[in-house]
């Protein structure tokens, strides 16, 4: 490198030329030994000489040019000079650069790219080390490009940390600079590390090899990695060899590499990289013509020239053109010395020698560099020396941040910057700097006075510079004085001082004197709160602080005074908390109960509103001090002996004393470090007891106790507690929580807005007693549960139901607490039924709640309670008693002040009384009333009350009251006369005794009856019920209860039906009003009695017992009976009667029964809580008798298809009706049996009530889940039915309640596209398919417009059929029964047409001339398809499509429209149908022209014109008139034409002769042969009838109407297609003529429009026509017949030869195969003999040799070897996959690929390894595409295996295959569908071929072969007289052993064709055996013009005639 830079000369002075031109200086050139010759010679140019940019006509200077130069450019520099020497004297600075920039956040902008080195990898970024310093983040989104969802799953977790490490030197680019919102004046520098932004511009052709390049790995294959250069241009690829090391070379995908290019592929435009971190840190980037600055990249090492020093640095040139800087941290030398410039300043010197010597030899002082930022906005790069940087490794860091080194050396002093210092670090120094202003506190004017190079002075490291190596230091007095100088320094609790920096909202940023920032929260900068906190703290004050916390490099300060001066102890962890220690803290939360105590560290306390004496200081005392509150609660004591721990007085609210961020003093009571609790009292003196008032208090009897009822009244009202004077013994004052005054939230706070002083409760409960005040609750729940509220543990029960309120709320559960400091704790799953359910939204605080007990712990005091609602219903009316009573108060203490009539007017409005009013508003949402007596009452009437009355304002109405609201002094009311009638009557809801109304009795009203009610009015907390069967009494429920206050409640509509049951008749203590609950909220398992008088029953299964209902529910009823066991009657253990559905009507709540014990009480599972009897009182079980003992008594599981039973609903979901049969027994009813008519579908669950009965039939049983499946209806017996067992299996269930013709119910499950129809579910897992004519009762246009999916409809089965396939096809109608309307009849299409609703249902309902409707199936070019109905289809030729010209059918008769047309001919045989569209008007045409055709003659000569041309003749208009005839192709002349469209054109005048004339059929025979135009010749020939057809049907595409004969194609014109001959002895032939005009076979349109065969007859006819001659196919055939008896005659002499002699040995073998070397028969068996002796190893070892062996040129021997070694493997291999696998890619390289694949495909096959065989296809499919052969194996495979997807596959080999080979593969694939697949696809194909090709004999015969062997014997006869119609030209004759005359008979006589068919037909005589087929075969012989000939054909068929 050194050599090739040797050659360069360079100088200071470039010319004025190239000043101007380009940076690069001049090169002068050098001279060659010496010699001057007058134009030097170039030497040869390396790429560094290589001008920059060159011009066209340079050439080299001569010596006198150069001089001449060379004195312009000193001329120039000497003045230049002079110009800095004027500008330096007035103090300016030149344009010589003498410093270089520092690089710093001012001059860095976006888009420029930095090197640098990864400080911090964090979570969601990444902290990047800059140059100068300067730190850079990066976004977790830009630290890597996404070119995979693989590479950036979650950015969060190990994502960064897994792919960058701390100390990795990266690249990045500058995104923005923000301002730092927590400091201001600094900015945030967000960076990039994306190779997308640092390669942008990059391509594959400025790539060059030996450059290095970074890429993600973007994925790790076998044999390297992928990589991505952040670019979609290009991409790379690394070997794995490629790298040293290569054991611990770990890569991930993402990962960021660094390697060498290898190599290029422009093409491909793949990099080829290599990994070697030696050849990547001294891999040098080589010099690039042309290379834009776009192309620089941090960390690039170049080689570079020292071109001058600066007083900061050094200038360099690198890559030609390019220039740097270098700063004097980044020199070679780490610790350079302040004569630093010498090691570079040489350089100038040798330039100005070397430059006036004009020689080669230059000293130049070349430097290796890397790049270490590129600035593109102002082109500025800056370059690197630093050893670390240039070995591509960072530098290392040794110091730590706050070391102090003693004995620092003093290496450079930088005036007015700093001093570089030598630190002794180990194991190397570390270059350290100490900026100006931190070398001493006070100002430094001169550093070169105060320290000297060489001295040691004391130095702190500051910080440190990772990718300088450079450690940033203090040395100032103050450095060393502070106790805290990084974070780490900083402890909790320490007295600091700060300087404030920063204020904002959210506090203030302290800053300490070493420069640790710290926060002071906004509610820490002051004892009380800051409204305006920059006013007090105001930036650059010093302040003292206490350390709160440090977590991180996170440190919190307070400012508040008690905290900074306090001289107690701190409290900084939970093992300092010690009982009795006092100490300082800050309140955080206060809540009812106590207060949260923060402090130092996070260390967190409590203190309770209260203390409770410890049970364990009752053993410190004497015992007389307790004896005397023996019968005393233990509770209670200790309740006696509590005090506040907050200095508060009773009734007094804590947050009235502190508030939230108070410092307070605090004493510790007690801790438990391990769980971290401390227990704080704010009470500094420890609590001191007087035992001796104790025991007084104690022994008093008549002390109040919690528990008792008491009175008080309110003395005064607090925001917090209402404060009463009690009446009780020893206590004047009590406490009620407002949470306490009743039972419902809103109530409550009601009550305490209205609560006045003096108010008195009549009944206040004492929960508890604190100090000298009681603790009341005014809950009407617990004041009525007093008596059973336990006050100790020990009367707790399990399984009871308590009352209780919430006391308190956590995330894991909630508290309920009872009497005193009794409490039980509901988990978080027990507390709701919802689990999901947050508990804080579903209770409050105070709330009343039912709980039930599910375990008391006698150890630990524990109650566990569950809240859940079903548990915990109210079984009373309590809660909405509670809410009538306490409204009725609250509306007295409203009008205490007032002077009105107080609440008398309540008297005059009783509930359910008629009052009158007049009407004063009629509103949206209802009516007001107003009452002349009450000017202040007012009644509503809501719309759903008036009952259909319709009333004005002012008129007067008599109205019936429903409720009355006292608060809002409100009266709803009802104008329904069921309600108005009824009070005029005298019934009223309170009488307990009905009357009869018009002879109807109604039942008494009775509590606990259930009742049938009806929703009136819906109230926020009650209903409005009224009762119809008790004379519409009005009744009152609450729609919530106590545990599902704050629930979401169930919403109700008025009129809606809803089961109740009364809970309280009408009276006072229920402000008269009848009370009910509602079945949702009563819903409760009871639980069971206590375990212990389980163990003492006697009762076992089989007992008689007696017992008292206690509930009644719809599907059973429970019992109560012996010592508190429960039993539970199912409603199928009763004597019911089927007419009965509810057969618990006749029983009543506390009726005594007897029952017989079926089983005990389930103790396991879910029913652990339920242990309830199962009983029975049926008669039979009653009365009869029963042996006792503890099995159950079961009923048998005795159940038949068929068999009819009853159950009873239990449960109605979305899809099933889930009955019960009995005890155990489940039946199930479908949505879709459950009735036929879709509105009563739509209504299902509404028509299934729970607890109806239900009657059906068993359809499935399933004996393991004891459950049945019910259909309403009997099952169908069907005998033999043809579907059987298989169909049973494939419906997932028995299918017998299914039959034809039968009328069910269904569901649209999907509409299909098109005409498709509509796919309708009529079983869980059975559908059927509605024909598109099956839709509507009457035809109509888009009928499926009236369904959508989901939507119930009524259907018919029509048809249920089986596929090949096995599968179940049934065809539905959902027309209805009735013939529906007539379809309106077109007036047009005549007076015989015959319109139906009803589709045609057979063809022989067809008749031409009449008129049916149908639905476009599909439309082509040639006319199109309509559905006539399900089975039946027709054709519409394009002529017939329209009177006027049909442009484009597909547009004007779309898939699906309606058309109404004429039957224009029928063939029941074939069931071919054609329908014209053509209306009356060419009727009339027709019989206008019908005299003209009369009057031709046959043998007259006409004048005409020709219409048209086709191939097969002339189309010639009869001259005067519009009639049309055909001159066949024959008929033209004497001579065969050859091109017919040369010699004749349309619009020519031509003659012609009549040579037949049919006026049924409106068809004209002509003639122009010269004979026929003679006059004299006639021809007795039979008229070539079957041509003129033929000639018609091939010209369907004729446009216009111009069929035949233009006027005469009437709708009826093709029908009469029988011909009558003047022979009538030949009436077989007439026949045989009528059913030639038979028209293509009717196959699936679908199939035919969807194959992919419309590919191929798309093309033109003319390049798809036979490619081969009949003497090329016979010459081939005749070759493969000679080479297939070749290889028959070897095989036969290889076997004769063993079988003379089979070798026994391996020697006879080995002579064998010395014979015959090349035969592969022989070989073979000599493996099969070893193998024989299980010696596979030899057996492999022959197969090899014979490999070896046979001739290259024996391909087939060879690949037979092939075969048997991949059958040898396939049998021994280990694997035996992967030793196929191997052997099969040797056989590749030897054999033809495709018989190689070939050959392992059908070992694949033979060994029915089918999933090998189908993934070996799919390669093959794409390697030979072109070949046809693998195809139809891909094909074939497909069918075999029932797969879909045929038509694709075929339509993808269509485009792969050449043209050529298209007819094979389509008639090929054809064959397979026949016999593999589905015939009818194979149909749709030979009938689309047959269409494009009709003269093709051999696709006719292949398609004759397989309907044959189909055997249907209809469609035979059909194909055979389309095929013997044909009119084929000589060429297409077959035979050329027959006589002349046969083969020169023209289109006269298909002979060998006709005979191949007579052959067939005899087959198909004996096959069938009938006479139709005996006629049809001699009319095929005689359909022949040469009878003569082909009579000899007839013999046989005579013969089987006559035989038969």
């Amino acid at each position: 490198m050194a050599k090739k830079f040797q050659s360069k000369k360079s100088g200071d002075k470039p010319t004025k030329f190239l000043h101007k031109t380009s940076n690069k200086p001049f090169k002068p050139k050098a001279k060659q030994n010496g010699a001057a010759p007058s134009k030097p010679l170039i030497p040869p140019q390396l790429e560094d000489d290589i001008p920059d940019f060159p011009r066209g006509g340079g050439r080299a200077l001569s010596r006198e040019e150069f001089d001449e130069v060379r004195a312009e450019v000193d001329a120039e520099f000497d003045l230049e000079e002079r110009e800095a020497s004027r500008r330096r004297k007035r103090g300016k600075t030149g344009t010589v650069q003498q410093r270089m920039s520092w690089v710093h956040c001012l001059n860095m902008s976006p888009g420029m790219k930095l090197w640098g080195v990864i400080a911090e990898v964090n979570e969601k970024d990444i902290v990047v080390s800059l140059p100068g310093g300067i730190r850079g983040l990066v976004r977790a989104s830009e630290a890597v490009d996404q070119f995979s969802d693989d590479v950036i799953g979650d950015v969060e977790s190990t994502f960064l940390s897994s792919m960058y490490q701390v100390g990795q030197l990266v690249s990045c680019v500058v995104l923005q600079l923000d301002d730092d919102k927590k400091e201001k004046g600094k900015r945030k520098l967000w960076l990039s590390m994306r190779l997308s932004l640092l390669h942008k511009g990059f391509s594959v052709d400025v790539i060059q090899e030996g450059r290095v390049l970074s890429a993600y790995v973007k994925s790790i294959e076998d044999h390297g990695y992928m990589l991505h250069f952040g670019l979609p241009s290009f991409t790379g690829f690394m070997p794995r060899n490629s790298h040293s090391g290569s054991r611990d070379f770990d890569v991930n995908i993402g990962q960021l590499l660094q390697g060498v290019v290898k190599n290029v592929d422009k093409t491909r435009k793949v990099v080829y990289l290599s990994y070697d971190p030696v050849m990547v840190s001294k891999c040098v980037t080589k010099d690039l013509k042309g290379i834009s600055i776009d192309l620089l990249v941090p960390g690039m090492m170049v080689n570079a020239r020292v071109r001058s020093t600066l007083e900061n640095g050094v200038m360099l040139s690198f890559l030609t053109y390019f220039t740097g800087t270098v700063d004097m941290f980044h020199l070679q030398k780490t610790l350079p010395t302040s004569n630093w410039k010498d090691d570079y300043s040489q350089n100038k010197k040798d330039l100005r020698l070397c430059d006036e010597q004009l020689g080669y030899h230059t000293k130049v002082l070349l430097v290796n560099a890397r790049i270490l930022f590129i600035d593109p906005s102002t082109r500025a790069v800056g370059l690197t020396l630093n050893p670390h940087l240039v070995q591509n490794k960072a530098p290392p860091l040794l110091v730590k941040t706050g070391d102090i080194f003693d004995h620092s050396k003093v290496v450079r002093v930088d005036r007015g910057m700093g001093l570089l210092l030598e630190v002794p670090s180990l194991p190397i120094p570390t270059p350290a700097y100490v900026n100006v202003s931190d070398v001493a506190d006070k100002e430094v004017r001169k550093l070169e006075k105060s320290f000297k190079e060489g001295s040691q002075i004391r130095v702190r490291v500051l910080g440190f510079r990772h990718l300088e190596g450079l450690a940033t230091g203090l040395v100032k007095t103050s450095a060393f004085e502070g106790s805290v100088f990084t974070h780490s320094d900083v402890k909790p609790g320490m007295v600091v001082k700060a300087k404030v920096i920063a204020v904002d909202s959210f506090g203030a940023i302290v800053q300490l004197a070493s420069g640790v920032k710290a926060l002071c929260p906004l509610r820490h900068m002051s004892e009380f709160e800051i409204v305006k906190p920059r006013k007090k703290f105001q930036v650059g004050i010093e302040l003292v602080f206490r350390v709160l916390g440090c977590k991180s490099k996170r440190i919190t300060v307070t400012h508040k005074k008690t905290l900074v001066k306090s001289k107690l102890p701190i409290l900084s962890s939970y093992a300092d908390a010690t009982e009795g220690l006092i100490t300082h803290g800050w309140i955080t939360k206060i809540e009812k109960h106590g207060c949260f105590v923060r402090f130092c560290n996070g260390v967190q306390g409590f203190a309770p509103r209260k203390f409770l004496f410890d049970r364990s200081v009752a053993s410190l005392f004497p015992s007389e001090f307790f004896v005397p509150l023996c019968n005393y609660n233990t509770d209670s004591l200790s309740l006696s002996l509590s005090r506040f721990e907050l200095g508060l007085d009773p009734g007094c609210e804590t947050s009235s004393m502190y508030h939230v961020e108070q410092v307070i003093k605090c004493r510790i009571t007690s801790s438990v470090p391990a769980s971290r609790r401390i227990n704080l009292s704010f009470v500094m003196t420890p609590a001191s007891f007087n035992f001796e008032g104790l025991a007084l208090r104690g022994v008093s009897e008549d002390m109040v106790k919690p528990g008792i009822l008491v009175s008080g009244v309110v003395e005064r009202i607090t925001s917090h507690a209402i404060i009463v004077d009690v009446s009780a013994k020893g206590y004047t004052k009590g406490t009620i929580y407002p949470e306490h005054l009743s039972d419902n939230q809103g109530l409550a706070a009601l009550m305490k807005s209205v609560l006045k002083p003096g108010y008195e409760f009549d009944q206040l409960l004492v929960l508890d007693v604190e100090s000298s005040s009681l603790i009341l609750t005014a809950k009407y729940s617990l004041i009525n549960s007093a008596q059973q509220l336990p006050l100790d543990v020990s009367q707790v029960r399990p399984h009871s139901v308590l009352h209780g309120y919430v006391c308190n709320l956590i995330e894991t559960g909630c508290f309920v607490r009872f009497i005193g400091r009794l409490t039980g704790f509901a988990p978080k799953n027990k507390a709701t039924d919802d689990r999901k359910a947050d508990l804080s939204e579903v209770f409050y605080t105070g709330q009343s709640v039912r709980c039930n007990v599910l375990d008391v712990s006698s150890e630990t005091d524990r109650i566990t309670l569950s809240l859940k609602q079903s548990l915990c219903s109210s079984m009373d009316a309590s809660f909405i008693q509670e809410y009538f009573l306490l409204e009725e108060k609250i509306a007295k203490l409203q009008l205490l002040d007032s002077n009105g009539s107080g609440l008398k007017w309540v008297d005059d409005f009783g509930i359910g009384g008629v009052i009158e009013g007049i009407v004063h508003e009629a509103k949206d949402v209802g009516v007001v009333i107003s009452y002349p007596k009450y000017n202040d009452i007012f009644g509503f009437v809501a719309h759903y009350q008036l009952g259909g009355i319709t009333v004005e304002a002012g008129s007067k109405v008599r109205a019936a009251v429903l409720d009355i609201a006292r608060m809002e002094r409100l009266v709803d009311l009802s104008l329904k006369p069921e309600f108005v009638h009824r009070s005029t009557e005298g019934d009223s809801s309170v009488q307990t005794h009905k009357k009869k109304r018009k002879g109807e009795a109604h039942r008494d009203l009775e509590v606990h009856q259930s009742v049938n009610a009806i929703v009136e009015i819906v109230k926020d907390n009650y209903l409005v019920l009224s009762i119809p069967e008790c004379n519409y009494a009005l009744g009152y429920a609450s729609v919530t209860d106590y545990n599902t206050q704050r629930s979401r409640p169930k919403k109700f509509v008025n009129g809606q039906c809803v089961i109740a049951t009364i809970v309280a008749l009408p009276g006072p203590s229920t402000s008269g009003r009848l009370l009910l609950l509602l079945k949702s909220t009563s819903e409760v398992t009871e639980s069971s009695s206590s375990k212990r008088l389980k163990k003492k029953s006697s009762y076992n299964v089989g007992s008689l017992v007696h017992g008292e209902i206690t509930e009644i529910k719809p599907l059973e009823m429970r019992l109560k009976f012996g010592p508190g066991f429960h039993g539970r009657v199912h409603i199928t253990e009763t004597d019911f009667d089927s007419a009965v559905e509810e057969p618990f009507n006749n029983f009543r709540i506390g009726q005594t029964l007897a029952a017989r014990i079926l089983s005990k009480a389930n103790k396991s599972g879910k029913d652990k809580k339920f242990c309830q009897w199962e009983l029975s009182i049926k008669s039979s079980m009653v009365t009869g008798s029963s042996e006792e003992g503890d099995k159950p008594i079961n009923e048998d599981f005795k159940f038949v298809t068929g068999q009819h039973v009853t159950g009873f609903v239990y449960k109605v979901d979305k899809e099933w009706v889930w009955l019960t049969v009995s005890r155990d027994v489940r039946a199930q009813l479908y949505v879709l049996d459950s009735a036929c008519e879709p509105n009563e579908l739509q209504e299902f669950q509404k028509r299934f009530l729970v607890g109806k009965a239900l009657s059906g039939y068993i359809l499935s049983i399933n004996k393991e889940k004891k459950l049945l499946r019910l259909v309403l209806h009997p099952l169908i017996a069907v005998p033999d039915r043809e579907l059987g067992e298989d169909l049973s299996r494939t419906l997932n269930g028995p299918t017998s309640h299914i039959a034809e013709g039968q009328t069910l119910g269904g569901r649209i499950s999907k509409v299909l596209p098109g005409v498709g129809g509509l796919l309708v579910q009529i079983d869980p897992h059975l559908y059927g398919k509605v024909h598109f004519t099956e839709l509507t009762d009457i035809w109509m246009p888009n009928p499926l417009s009236k369904y959508h999916e989901g939507q119930f409809v009524k259907c018919k089965v029509l048809e249920i059929s089986r596929s090949i396939k096995g599968t179940i096809h049934i065809d539905l109608s959902l027309r209805s029964s009735s013939n529906g309307k007539q379809e309106h009849r077109p007036a047009e299409l005549g007076d015989n047409a015959h319109s139906s609703s009803q589709p045609v249902k057979k063809i022989e309902d067809l008749h031409p001339d009449m008129v049916v409707q149908g639905y476009v199936k599909n439309v082509t070019p040639k006319g199109c398809f309509i559905m006539l109905s399900r089975k039946l289809d027709a054709k519409i030729l394009l002529s017939k499509l329209s009177e006027g010209y049909v442009e484009n059918p597909e547009q004007e008769f779309p898939i699906g429209k309606l058309v109404i047309g004429k039957v224009v001919s029928v063939e029941p045989l074939s069931k071919r149908v054609e329908v014209s569209l053509r209306t009356s008007s060419a009727s009339k045409a027709a019989k206008y022209d019908i005299s003209k055709m009369s009057s031709l003659r046959v043998g007259d000569i006409i004048s005409g014109t020709i219409k048209r041309v086709e191939l097969y003749g002339l189309f010639i208009t009869v001259e005067h008139s519009n009639l049309v005839g055909l001159c066949h192709v024959s008929e033209l002349s004497e001579d065969p034409i050859d091109d017919i469209e040369a010699r004749y054109r349309a619009g020519e005048k031509v003659a012609a002769k009549i040579l037949k004339v049919d006026e049924d059929r409106h068809r004209i025979s002509l003639g122009m042969k010269s004979s026929y135009l003679a006059g004299d010749h006639t021809d007795d020939e039979t008229p070539q009838i079957r041509k003129f057809d033929d000639a018609i049907e091939d010209s369907d595409i004729v446009a216009g109407n111009d069929l035949t004969l233009l006027p005469q194609t009437s709708s009826a014109g093709l029908t009469n297609v029988d011909v009558h001959y003047e022979n009538q002895k030949h009436s077989v032939l007439a026949e045989a003529e009528s059913r030639a005009s038979i028209p293509p076979l009717e196959v699936s349109l679908d199939d035919v429009e969807n194959s992919a065969m419309d590919i191929t007859v798309t093309e033109d006819v003319k390049n798809t026509e036979i490619t081969d001659t009949i003497e090329e196919k016979t010459k081939r055939r005749a070759m493969k017949k000679a080479k297939e008896q070749r290889e028959k005659e070897i095989k036969a002499a290889e076997e004769r030869l063993l079988e003379k002699d089979i070798p026994r040995t391996a020697d006879e073998f080995e002579k064998l195969v010395r014979s015959s070397p090349n035969s592969s028969f022989v070989w073979i068996k000599y493996m099969a003999f070893m193998l024989s002796l299980a010696d596979v190893e030899k057996a492999r070892s022959i197969a090899e040799r014979a490999l070896r062996t046979i001739n290259i040129r024996e391909e087939t021997e060879k690949l037979n070897i092939w075969v048997a070694y991949f059958n040898l493997e396939n049998e021994y291999g280990n694997p035996p996959e992967e030793a196929v696998v191997n052997l099969f890619k040797r056989a590749l390289q030897y054999c033809d690929p495709k018989k190689v694949h070939l050959a392992l495909l059908g070992m694949y096959e033979r060994t029915e390894q089918y999933k090998l065989a189908v993934e070996l296809l799919d390669k093959m499919v794409k390697k030979f595409k072109h070949s046809r052969k693998v195809w139809l194996r891909r094909i074939q495979t497909i069918l075999k295996h029932n797969q879909g997807g045929v038509q694709s596959l075929v339509s993808r080999a269509l485009l792969s295959l050449p043209r050529k080979k298209h007819i094979k593969f389509i008639s090929q694939t054809a064959v397979l569908e026949f016999k593999c697949g589905v015939p009818d696809r194979g149909r749709s194909m030979f009938e689309g071929m047959l269409r494009e090709y009709p003269k093709r004999t051999d696709l006719w015969s292949i398609y004759l072969d397989q309907e044959i062997r189909i055997g249907d014997v209809d469609v035979i006869r059909a194909l055979f007289e389309r095929a013997i119609s044909l009119s084929l030209p000589p060429k297409k004759m077959k035979g050329a052993s027959l006589p002349e005359k046969l083969r020169v008979g023209g289109p006269k006589c298909n002979y060998n064709f006709v005979s191949d068919s007579i052959r067939s037909s005899t087959n198909e005589i004996n096959f069938v055996g009938s006479g139709s087929a005996r006629g049809s075969c001699i009319m095929t012989a005689l359909r022949c013009s040469c009878i003569s000939e082909c009579a000899f054909w007839l013999k046989p068929v005579l013969s089987a005639f006559e035989a038969t």
